[in-house]
């Protein structure tokens, strides 16, 4: 792990589409080891901040650092893991041999790839083809081929859409374990309950951060809100009065 408490750190974060800002003035700083809460609605930028985080997004203005390295960084591409909404999975060939090919690109043994395969609830269909598998299934896949190179930080993208509430939990308990071993987890979501299982959250609205912080310290701010989702709307409420 690395020898830095601080696992991302942005500055005045700024990206456009089509000279329209997605991102505008992003700052925060992440400590690793925790469960960060990417929360939104659709098209606040979410998406746009974790393409940033793994360096395949162009930055117009400000700074984004991971792990004490500036974005894109080829020293980065083992250190982090990313898992897209989309699943992206070999369909003709099996669960484990989809894991021993991603596999041979970053070392893992075969004891490794079986591990992946207990944790995710996969290693009973493990010779099932990968265009068998449920949605959730597939899901959970994509999650074990990023965990491959033990990546000290795991971008997730909407990993428990879909999910039936049993796997759902599962899977928190298994984000929870690696944030316990060191691992800086950033999940995004539009459910704003998942906030509920997150160290610290970052409230995105139209590429803007609304609030950051812990829950307690979010609902506090937001008029003593009960929920990070009444939380939100006061927040956006207030927003639009100082405006006025």
């Amino acid at each position: 792990m690395t020898s830095s408490s601080v696992a991302l750190q942005a500055s005045s974060l700024t990206v456009f589409r089509e000279k329209t800002p997605v991102l505008s003035d992003l700052t925060f700083k992440l400590e690793a080891g925790q469960i960060v809460g990417l929360l939104g609605p659709s098209g606040s930028g979410k998406t746009t901040l974790m393409r940033a985080i793994v360096g395949v997004q162009t930055i117009e203005k400000g700074s984004l650092q991971v792990l004490g390295l500036p974005v894109g960084n080829r020293k980065l591409r083992s250190k982090i893991g990313y898992v897209t909404q989309s699943p992206s999975v070999y369909g003709d060939i099996s669960i484990k041999q989809n894991l021993r090919y991603f596999g041979t690109l970053v070392g893992a043994n075969n004891q490794q790839i079986n591990t992946l395969l207990k944790q995710v609830q996969l290693y009973e269909i493990r010779s099932r083809l990968a265009n068998d598998l449920s949605g959730g299934q597939r899901a959970r896949l994509s999650l074990a081929i990023a965990l491959l190179g033990a990546p000290e930080i795991l971008v997730l993208d909407e990993p428990t859409v879909g999910l039936d509430p049993l796997l759902r939990r599962d899977l928190w308990n298994l984000f929870k374990n690696y944030a316990k071993e060191g691992v800086t987890l950033i999940v995004s979501s539009h459910v704003m309950d998942e906030a509920d299982r997150c160290d610290y959250i970052l409230l995105l609205r139209e590429g803007r951060l609304l609030a950051q912080g812990d829950k307690k310290s979010i609902l506090k701010n937001a008029r003593e809100a009960r929920t990070i989702e009444s939380a939100f709307i006061r927040l956006v409420e207030d927003n639009k009065e100082e405006k006025r």
